[in-house]
């Protein structure tokens, strides 16, 4: 039994803690990373289980660096290359415009026929406006490949919003409400299901509207404080911060105030508003989870122990693995962040307003605006790849 699975920046999703959780089992997988990493999953098997992460059999009383860790928080594997399914399973997983590209360029994996029918959907080839038809065909995709991995993973299930609607609320929740009621359709559980929407003004504010309907949404690209505040007085279920893309953009940038900061203070810039986040959510009693993802190294972890996920890559969890402690090694792990923490963490009067639109608009500095903007780039140039390619292979074949 094999497995390819394509997991990167803001994949897998899972936690004790929200009861993510659920499965076990074993099996083997081939882990694929490229230009088309982005949150996706490519599977080649059938019923396929997933055991949580964790090392392999030890002597009594010994355990590794990765036993450790996973006790503070959910690891989250991400992009990596390997091919043992037992190491580092996925619990959950995101679907997008870049999952779907890659199976389009592998037509032996078991996901082609979820985009092959969904190219075969008679609503949607019935409509005479090509643009609607094209966006059609996509939801229907991502719906019918969320759908399989629904029954593949333990965990939750988040889909990517389209990153054009990226500054229109309404825009936004007609999409989820159609991607739901999509989902409906193939009974998946709205709980089972996050809804990834880009961290702009008008995507918190879509988030809140759609969490006082009860759908769980997960608001990505967070690289301020003051996003992360408006995520979570929001209510997202899931906050998602890039650490290290906050440290790349450090080492070449100036002049961002908050960024500017934290280095004063000799903090790394990604770590501090991870950290900050964390303390603001867990201070004053927000639902959210948070999310730290671009973790790029061991020290990266140990340095977020007690978030709620976090995300690492396989060299850093392979070192975490192979790295064995003892009941009587000095070295111990420390719980970095905590309701305690945050209890003790002070904010100014101006973090603690109530965050609206024209606020946020003022609190970001060039990091966040520059790197929201990249990652909406990105995004929408995939969602528009898809979708000039479904024009040119529908209708499909042997359908």
């Amino acid at each position: 039994m094999s497995l390819s699975l394509q997991s990167p920046l803001s994949s897998a999703l899972s936690s004790k803690s929200s009861s993510l959780q659920k499965g076990g089992g074993g099996g083997r997988l081939r882990l694929l990373s490229g230009p088309l990493s982005s949150n996706a999953i490519f599977l080649k098997l059938h019923n396929p289980s997933f055991p949580q992460i964790r090392a392999s059999s030890l002597d009594a009383g010994a355990s590794t660096e990765l036993d450790a860790v996973s006790s503070f928080s959910e690891i989250v594997p991400d992009t990596v290359v390997f091919d043992d399914f037992q190491k580092f399973p996925p619990t959950a997983a995101t679907v997008s415009s870049s999952l779907l590209l890659g199976i389009c360029s592998l037509p032996d994996t078991i996901f082609r026929s979820a985009v092959d029918t969904a190219l075969a959907d008679s609503g949607c080839s019935g409509l005479e406006n090509d643009a609607l038809r094209l966006s059609c065909f996509a939801n229907k995709a991502l719906v019918n490949v969320g759908g399989d991995l629904s029954k593949m993973v333990p965990g939750r299930v988040s889909t990517e919003v389209d990153a054009r609607l990226a500054y229109d609320t309404h825009g936004i929740i007609r999409k989820v409400h159609d991607l739901l009621k999509l989902y409906n359709e193939i009974d998946v559980p709205h709980e089972r299901l996050l809804f990834k929407i880009p961290s702009t003004w008008q995507g918190i504010e879509a988030s809140r509207l759609l969490e006082s309907e009860g759908i769980q949404t997960h608001l990505t690209f967070v690289y301020s404080f003051a996003q992360a505040a408006a995520a979570a007085q929001a209510g997202a279920s899931v906050i998602q911060i890039f650490v290290g893309r906050l440290r790349d953009w450090s080492r070449n940038h100036s002049d961002d105030p908050e960024i500017e900061a934290a280095l004063k203070r000799g903090e790394d810039p990604g770590l501090a508003l991870a950290t900050k986040a964390y303390n603001y959510i867990h201070k004053y009693g927000y639902k959210s989870k948070l999310m730290a993802a671009a973790v790029r190294n061991k020290q990266d972890l140990f340095s977020l122990l007690g978030v709620d996920y976090i995300i690492a890559p396989l060299k850093v969890l392979q070192s975490l693995k192979e790295s064995i402690t003892t009941p009587d090694e000095k070295y111990s792990f420390v719980r970095r962040l905590s309701s305690h923490s945050a209890v003790a963490y002070s904010f100014s009067e101006e973090e603690l307003i109530k965050w609206d639109q024209l606020s946020l608009a003022s609190a970001m500095g060039p990091a966040s605006v520059e790197l929201l903007a990249a990652g909406l780039d990105g995004y929408v140039n995939q969602a528009k790849r898809i979708e000039e390619l479904f024009a040119k292979i529908w209708p499909p074949p042997n359908v």
